[in-house]
Order: structure tokens, then sequence, then C-alpha cells
């Protein structure tokens, strides 16, 4: 992936080394992932939500009052070139993201995306590393301990940047579903819904996002030339790797259907090259959609 020397954002907050406080993951507002490993990693299943988020819903609990933790002081702007890279990729969003939406009438509103390690106060509760990269609505931020990006490449066998840039580039796309008031429609049917029901929804909610970073990478690549050779290709070997049966064979051995929050492998990969091949929004309907 060709990066270096690009725009970095602005909308990176740096909290590596700070003490987070607070204990587990709360669920006020709820977060949005790529995937969530419970039981903090040690059977290597991603949920995608803070799995008692997702007890909550589905017992018909409904959204609790998001709580108000105060953020730690960011650090100063590390320069590692892993840190460049996000702040790279980020500005590559909102550069994207911004045409898009102004094609449409619109104005982006640019997400932050906050690096931590351990634990952070979010407006979703108590973010950890267990938790995996995820989206918070109640702030509109994106919080990501880069320890993942190596979990990627020793659990799942993983690497490459361009797999690192689609994990972010799925969580942006849930930023776009808040702003395009996506997440706060899905929220209202599954409070209704059953359990079988709220997976089905979730399922499309994460098979969008995938989507739309498949859009970003189209659009980025026609207007910035960022891919390489190769780069597809690790990008789909990452939705592949993040696939619930694929995570639900690895971690017990069989699959169960109705259980999926992300979708399988193949439905993963199938969307996330819907969006490349096309790049438009238009085409990332998963809730008109009669096959996933």
């Amino acid at each position: 992936m060709k990066w270096e020397g690009n725009r970095e954002s602005d909308n990176v907050e740096d909290r590596r080394g700070a003490d987070g406080g607070g204990g587990g993951f709360g669920i006020g507002g709820r977060s949005i992932g790529i995937g969530t490993i419970a039981i903090a990693l040690v059977a290597s299943y991603f949920f995608g939500v803070d799995p008692r988020t997702v007890i909550g819903l589905l017992n018909g609990g409904g959204p609790a009052p998001q709580t108000t933790q105060t953020a730690p002081p960011p650090n100063p702007q590390t320069e590692d070139r892993e840190t460049r890279f996000v702040r790279t990729v980020l500005a590559d969003t909102e550069d994207t993201w911004s045409a898009i939406f102004q094609k449409a009438g619109q104005n982006y509103v640019k997400p932050r995306l906050v690096i931590f390690s351990g634990r952070t106060p979010t407006a979703c509760g108590t973010g950890q590393t267990a938790t995996g990269p995820f989206y918070c609505p109640g702030d509109q931020k994106i919080y990501i301990d880069l320890n993942f990006f190596r979990l990627m490449q020793q659990r799942f066998h993983v690497s490459g940047e361009f797999a690192q840039a689609y994990v972010i580039a799925h969580e942006v796309g849930h930023h776009v579903q808040t702003l395009m008031g996506i997440m706060n429609r899905v929220d209202a049917t599954r409070q209704r819904a059953s359990e079988r029901e709220a997976n089905a929804l979730s399922v499309r909610v994460e098979l969008q996002a995938d989507c739309f970073a498949g859009v970003w990478a189209k659009n980025a690549d026609r207007a910035r030339s960022i891919l390489e050779q190769g780069d597809v290709e690790t990008a789909l070997n990452a939705a592949t790797a993040i696939g619930d049966d694929a995570l639900q064979k690895q971690a017990q051995g069989y699959v169960v259907p109705d259980s999926f929050t992300h979708g399988t492998s193949a439905q993963r990969v199938r969307w996330f090259r819907r969006g490349l091949e096309s790049g438009q929004v238009n085409a990332c309907n998963t809730f008109e959609a009669t096959s996933l």
C-alpha cells in the first residue's frame, strides 16, 4: 500500500501510557467493531460489540443511558511508523468520505480515532484491548489498540498494511452509518426483535461496513493510486479470517449460524468486493438485499 508522504490526520488522539481507569466495558451507547475477542483473547472469538451489550439488547433491555467519563490527556503525537500509518489512513478516509458526502450535498463530520493501550474511557463505557477495534456512536470515535495488528498476524496469519487499513476503514464505515441515520433505525428495530432477528440485523450492519470499506478503497485508489499488487488479497484474507463461521470453527470446532453477528467469511469477502468494484454507496444496501 502506497501511503508514505500522504496527508496525516489531526483527528488522532494518542492515549497510550495513560491510565484509562474504570472496570469492565460498559453498555451505554453500544460499541460497534470489526470483532470482539471474548474471554480476553483466550477463545479468540470476535463478537463485534461487547458481549454484555449484545446480551442486554437481545434480552429486550434496550440502550442503557450513556455514561460520561473523563478521558485522560492525550500524549504528544508520536512519530513511529505504525502511528503515522494510522494517521495517514484516517486522513485518506476523511478525504474520500468528504468528497462522497459533498457530491450528495451533505457535510461529512470527521470522526476522531483514539489509540490506546490496555483500557480507556469512552462514551460507551471503558474500552479494553480485549474488545478489539471498535466504534462508539456515543462520542463518534474509533478506538484501537495497535497490538491488534500484531494479533492479526500471530493468531490469524493475516499481514500487510492494506489489511490493517481495511480494519480502520471498516470502523469508519460504522461512523458513516451513524451519520446517515442507519444505526438509529437499526437500534430501534433491534429493540423489538427476537434474538435471531437481532443477530441477523447485526450481520447486515457489519456487511455494510465491509462494503463501505471497499467503497473507500476504490475511491482512494482512483484519486491517489494507493493500491499495490497483492493489497486487495491481504484485505480479503482479513475478511475471510474474521468471518463468524471461521472464528466459531477455530474457537469451538463447529458453527451456530443463528448466533452469527458479522456474517460468514464468504459474505464478508463478497460485500467488501462489491464496494471495491463499484465504489458506490448505493451498492452497499445490505438491508434490502434478498441474498447476502
